[in-house]
């Protein structure tokens, strides 16, 4: 068996967490393989390493490995997705980070799920991406052009709200007047969008939500859309530019820039056990049930 192990920061409780992780691939004669950025910051921070292999690239996933355990939050798991991309390849979320919608494996439990991985006793949870075209292209996101969570449109020096000409299926749906506009995945209806009065949405089910980000016209709702269909967007407004983002990977786009929402071809799979699953999940992240009336 093959893991890759995949981290961005340096936390309080990393140190613990890659030592208890290492330990117990090692006892079970796993093969190892760190993503080289966070291999270096582990060593930099005085963690005790083997000389590992380490991978850089999306293309290093394709060699037979078996999983890739993310550590940290849930912004590393996004930004995990990037490199896993179409090869299929499942994560397990180990949480080093605050709220873990998606990376919900917590330190006292490591060694035990872990077990569970390699006897085969989880659940494959599989996570609907969205893919951005453009017309002209945009540079800086042509080569990751999805997102896990949500693509985002929105102003960009300029306190004036936009105008964004919304399309279902070449339709014509609602030219918003907001800050902005959020297509989101069922995956990322706990994230931006929910803070912007988006709805919470099972994480397998088939649709998207497009949430306006402080509309001026209040009957201005979210709107959930079967994920089959494709959004085109453009962007009317006082400035020459404004911002689209991809989860975390942002660029500047100017106003002629015509943008193509759809599903990607591919998924992103998600380890998930039972007693970590997304109910639990939100109940205990949301404070669902805490309301001592109910």
């Amino acid at each position: 068996m093959k893991i890759a192990v995949f981290g961005q920061y340096y936390q309080n409780n990393t140190h613990s967490i890659v030592e208890k992780v290492v330990a117990f691939l090692e006892e079970k004669n796993i093969e190892i393989c760190f993503y080289r950025v966070f291999y270096h910051k582990l060593i930099e921070n005085n963690v005790q390493l083997s000389n590992y292999k380490t991978f850089d690239t999306h293309e290093c996933l394709k060699d037979n490995f078996d999983y890739l355990i993310s550590i940290g939050g849930d912004g590393t798991i996004l930004r995990a997705a990037t490199f896993v991309r179409d090869t299929n390849l499942p994560i397990i979320g180990i949480n080093a980070g605050r709220l873990g919608f998606l990376a919900t494996v917590q330190e006292e439990n490591i060694e035990n799920l872990l077990n569970r991985v390699l006897v085969n006793d989880f659940s494959i949870s599989k996570r609907t991406l969205v893919s951005l075209a453009s017309n002209p292209s945009i540079p800086d996101l042509e080569d990751i052009n999805f997102a896990l969570n949500e693509i985002t449109v929105s102003r960009k020096d300029t306190t004036s709200m936009i105008t964004i000409e919304t399309f279902i299926n070449k339709e014509y749906l609602n030219s918003y007047w907001a800050d902005g506009l959020i297509i989101s995945t069922p995956t990322g209806s706990t994230g931006y969008s929910l803070s912007c009065g988006g709805p919470v949405i099972m994480p397998t089910s088939n649709c998207f939500v497009i949430t306006p980000i402080a509309p001026h016209n209040l009957t201005a709702r979210p709107l959930i859309i079967p994920d089959d269909s494709e959004l085109t967007i453009r962007i009317k407004g006082r400035e020459e530019q404004y911002l689209v983002s991809l989860d975390s990977r942002m660029a500047s786009v100017s106003n002629e820039t015509e943008l193509t929402v759809k599903k990607t071809t591919f998924f992103i799979l998600i380890v998930e056990f039972p007693e970590e699953g997304f109910l639990r999940t939100i109940r205990k992240k949301l404070l669902w049930g805490e309301d001592k009336r109910n």
